[in-house]
């Protein structure tokens, strides 16, 4: 037994309340180390006979990663507190683990134990119920359609003419959204994510000039309140993306200072290093990397956050939108994004805050600041192993095993899962434009514990590499879209919506792998019915058997290739002797019922 492998923190992703009544409990330990976990706890002030009262219960093994197993377990303490250790047990000993060390037999002293004081309600974090049923359409709002070419910027190109540049524009409004509102309600997309719309000088929209002001590209504000209406009334959310970790070049108050310089009203609004303030050749002030046309917000100034507070407020209050992105959000003060949370959720306590960030955000997740990040983990996971083929199945199951215990479970639920974006290369040219690796990815996007965004026309088979080529017009040609793998994620985002297992209810575990034969193992439970998917991630047929459970009838789901038949089943029965066979890049779905 390796004792100083074995680990927990009473707070973050390793001890917190799942609800109001219930707290989640996590160890970490060496893999294969332990043969069994139990927790040790009870109330504090729970004494009789000068003995303190316990309960031991055994934890599951909830995942293992190449280096680490992780075990856990719910409990409602009656009086929502409690004292805790683990017992941990090999093939050869026992010990128990507790806050201040390791010991052969359980400390009389409850000092010595973890202490978790008191579950109080208002701590409990608390994302949008709607969000987990959510799926996330991303629009680039300049490429996804012309409705209005009155509004089209000068030089503006003919619809998908020219291959997209950092510079090109060809005219994407709001009217060509608004056009097409029915095209995702088709889809069975009810959340909609658009990069910025605000008043910028590029075609990206991130360089933003004023943000309470729509660009003019894209139509006016009665406009935009119509498109936030005509979504709503389709059951569609509308999330806008908020640019607060730096303005654009042309930001009036910038634009102060470059005039003024030190004389400048504005120059607590930067973070500015010295005079005169130049922006080429390197800027010398802060700005996003070292791009000098977005400089740097200072927003532990007061003036600075007041005005991105209003910022906040105003497109709620006005608009109705549903919620916020964040852009650059690790690079922001932690005290801005508490007050920026309660400006929001004092005027739609349902709104969705969302914080892109690209490594573990267990800070900005407690509650106080974000609803949830954009899961790149789980998108880079994914990327490498069905597009690309780079990461085995081993390699894989313990890297989506790590993401799914970098946060609480609720934490998780409501994670933007994103397989590509404006950002990256999309799928299909990640894919080396195999079309079976696409679907292959939309299944386990699909079917796993969060909120799933679409990069729009990936579902129609659009191809592009790294921005700006990611960035093309969408094709609304129907000769030049793939229907059948439209017709594929429309079914699959169905049985998302109506089998509870299959959607964000179910818990989700990695079975088993095969590096050899690259296959995966993975299986969603809820209530009394259990999904479990087999993939194949080879290009030969492979032979399998499922492993034993319990049950032996269950129905295969197959996956509709038509419009109206979205899923169907057809019943068999499987044992652990039984072998399947998979097509090469193919799966097999089957339902079990206890």
């Amino acid at each position: 037994m390796l004792k100083e492998a074995i680990y927990h923190r009473p707070k973050n992703n390793f001890a917190y309340a799942y609800d109001k009544e219930t707290l989640h409990i996590v160890l970490q330990t060496k893999k294969n180390d332990m043969e069994s976990v139990a927790l040790l706890f009870g109330d504090p002030y729970d004494w009789k006979d000068e003995v303190w009262q316990t309960q031991t219960v055994e934890m599951i093994k909830s995942g293992s990663t190449a280096l680490h197993d992780y075990w856990f377990i719910a409990v409602k303490p009656e009086f929502y507190r409690m004292r805790y250790g683990f017992r941990c047990s090999d093939s050869s000993e026992t010990c128990y683990y507790t806050e201040s060390g390791v010991y052969s037999d359980p400390p009389a002293d409850i000092s010595n134990y973890f202490c978790f004081p008191y579950l109080n309600q208002i701590d409990v974090f608390q994302a949008p119920d709607w969000v987990k049923d959510t799926v996330w359409y991303q629009i680039f709002p300049e490429r996804f359609g012309n409705g209005d070419p009155s509004l089209n910027p000068e030089g503006t190109l003919p619809w998908g003419s020219a291959a997209p540049t950092a510079t090109n524009f060809f005219g994407g409004d709001f009217l060509g959204v608004i056009d097409s509102l029915d095209y995702l309600v088709d889809l069975g997309i009810n959340g909609i994510y658009f990069t910025p719309i605000f008043k910028a000088y590029s075609n990206h929209k991130y360089d933003t000039i004023d943000y309470m002001e729509i660009d003019p590209q894209f139509g006016d504000k009665e406009t935009f309140r119509r498109l936030v209406r005509e979504c709503h009334q389709r059951g569609i959310r509308v999330m806008l993306d908020a640019v607060f970790n730096h303005s654009g070049y042309y930001f009036p108050p910038f634009q102060d200072v470059l005039d003024k310089q030190e004389k400048s009203a504005y120059t607590e609004w930067f973070h500015l290093r010295e005079f005169p303030v130049k922006p080429e050749p390197v800027p010398n002030y802060h700005a996003f990397g070292f791009v000098g046309s977005m400089p740097k917000l200072n927003t532990e100034n007061s003036e600075v956050k007041a005005y991105l507070l209003k910022v906040a407020r105003y497109w709620i209050e006005e608009f109705d939108i549903d919620g916020w992105r964040l852009d650059v959000a690790n690079e922001v003060d932690h005290q801005f994004w508490r007050d920026f949370r309660k400006e929001v959720k004092a005027v739609k306590p349902d709104a969705y805050i969302l914080g892109e960030i690209w490594h573990d955000s267990m800070p900005w997740l407690g509650g106080d600041q974000f609803d949830a990040v954009m899961n790149y983990p789980f998108t880079n996971s994914a990327i490498d192993f069905l597009a690309k083929n780079e990461r085995s199945p081993e390699d894989f199951a313990n890297s989506i095993t790590n993401v799914l215990h970098m946060y609480p479970a609720n934490v998780n639920e409501v994670a933007f899962n994103l397989l590509d974006s404006h950002d990256t290369p999309r799928i299909l040219t990640l894919a080396d434009g195999e079309l079976d690796r696409v679907k292959l990815l939309y299944l386990f996007q699909l079917s796993f514990i969060g909120t799933p965004c679409i990069y729009y026309g990936d579902e129609i088979g659009m191809e592009g590499g790294q921005d700006p080529g990611c960035r093309a017009c969408m094709i609304w040609d129907e000769t030049k879209q793939d229907k059948e793998l439209f017709t594929y994620v429309k079914n699959l985002i169905t049985m998302r919506k109506t089998i509870p297992a299959f959607g964000n209810d179910g818990t989700f575990q990695i079975v088993m792998y095969d590096n050899e034969a690259n296959t995966l193992v993975y299986q969603k439970q809820a209530g009394n019915r259990r999904i479990l998917y087999v993939i194949n991630n080879s290009t030969e047929e492979q032979t399998l058997a499922l492993p034993d459970f319990p049950e032996k009838y269950c129905s295969e789901l197959l996956v509709g290739t038509s419009i109206n038949t979205a899923y169907s089943h057809e019943s068999i029965q499987l044992t652990a002797l039984d072998k399947i066979k998979v097509s090469p890049l193919g799966f097999r779905i089957f339902e079990y019922k206890n």
